[in-house]
Order: C-alpha cells, then structure tokens, then sequence
C-alpha cells in the first residue's frame, strides 16, 4: 500500500510538473480546461492523480478551480500582474538591502557569471532564456541569506516566470535584459548595491508593459 501511494504521489507530480511546462510555454492558455480524462489516457492512470496533480497546481497559483467548469488554467487580470512585478521588485530591493549588510557571496557570484553566460548563449530561445533568467534573480535572492524573503520569493515562481515568457518572446525585450543584467553584476561585485538597486527597478519596469499587454 505504502509504495502504491508513493507511486502515485510521484506520478501526480510529473503530471504537474508537465502541465506547468505547457502553461509556462504558452501551449496552455488561461481559460483552457484541464480534462481529467485526457491526461488519465495519455499517462495510462486512473483520475486519482489527476486530480493530485490538478491540486498542486491550483497550490502553485498556475490552475484554478470553478464551480460547474472545473479546472481551468489560471488567467491574471492587469492588477494582478502590477502585484506579481512589484512584490517581485520590492522582494529583490529588499534582498540588495541585506546583502549590503551581510556582503556579496563570492561563489553565488561565480553562479551568477555562469548564468549571464548561458543567458548569452539562450539569447534565441525566449523559454530557456525565460528559465536562466529566473534562476538569476533567485540568486540574489540566496545571496540575500534570508529565509523568509526565500520562501516569499519562490511562492512568486511560476506565475512570475509565465510573465516573464511573454516579456522574453521579443528579442530587443531579451537584449535590454541582457545588459541589465551585466550592470547588475558589475555593481554587485564593486558593492555599489545602490547602483545594482536601480537597475533591477529598471528591469522591473521593462518587464511591466509586456506583461500587462498580453
């Protein structure tokens, strides 16, 4: 029994785990129902870990639940993508805060470098950009060594990186991000946080309008 369920758990999980690819992706768009038995057909299962897996969605904010239509892909309305970007904004400010007082984390800083460089090498592939581009900003974050902004950061994730898709699907949106980004290291490694602050609300903003226009 013990291993059946964990079976199920991890099933339930890859289910999720590819759905979210489809949302983030845009193959899912917001409205579109997730129909339990075509997923139980295509994974060979019963609706059990349908549902789990449609559950651990709605967790992470990328499904939502309606009375008489069922699970459907989330939709974000305008306020709701100006909340998402600015508690993203204040989160990261905030961790530039802490990091002036406890310093900037050398091997965070290496990864941060391994990152910009992959980012460079993605500059054609808006989804991988899309994902280099998040572990970056959660570096910061790391480097901040506060639990707290962590764990309200990484509740941001999924619906912040589906944004962001939109955003990296134009190629001077990803240029001017590049840049940004190089800016942001270069002041983090001289410790002009300030300066690396500033760009990061620039980043911000540039991020506001394509999001808001989709």
């Amino acid at each position: 029994m013990g291993n059946k369920l964990f079976d199920n758990n991890s099933l339930s999980r890859l289910i999720a785990e590819q759905i979210t690819e489809e949302i983030i992706t845009g193959k899912l768009q917001p409205g579109d129902k997730l129909i339990e038995t075509n997923y139980a057909e295509e994974f060979g299962t019963s609706r059990a870990p349908i549902r789990e897996a449609f559950y651990l969605l709605t967790i992470d904010g990328l499904v939502e639940r309606i009375p008489r239509k069922g699970s459907v892909v989330k939709g974000y309305s305008a306020q709701d993508k100006i909340d998402l970007l600015e508690i993203r904004m204040f989160l990261e400010t905030l961790a530039l805060d802490r990091i002036t007082k406890v310093g900037a984390s050398e091997s965070i800083l290496q990864t941060m470098e391994e990152l910009q460089a992959k980012m460079e090498n993605e500059n054609e592939n808006p989804m991988e950009y899309t994902k280099l581009n998040q572990k970056f900003h959660m570096a910061i974050i790391e480097m901040s060594n506060s639990e707290i902004i962590r764990m309200m950061y990484a509740r941001l994730g999924l619906p912040l990186t589906s944004l962001q898709r939109i955003t990296f699907e134009g190629k001077a949106n990803r240029k001017k991000s590049l840049q940004e980004h190089r800016q942001i290291l270069d002041f983090i490694h001289r410790g002009e946080f300030e300066k690396a602050k500033s760009i990061l609300i620039e980043n911000h903003q540039n991020l506001l309008k394509p999001a808001l226009d989709a």
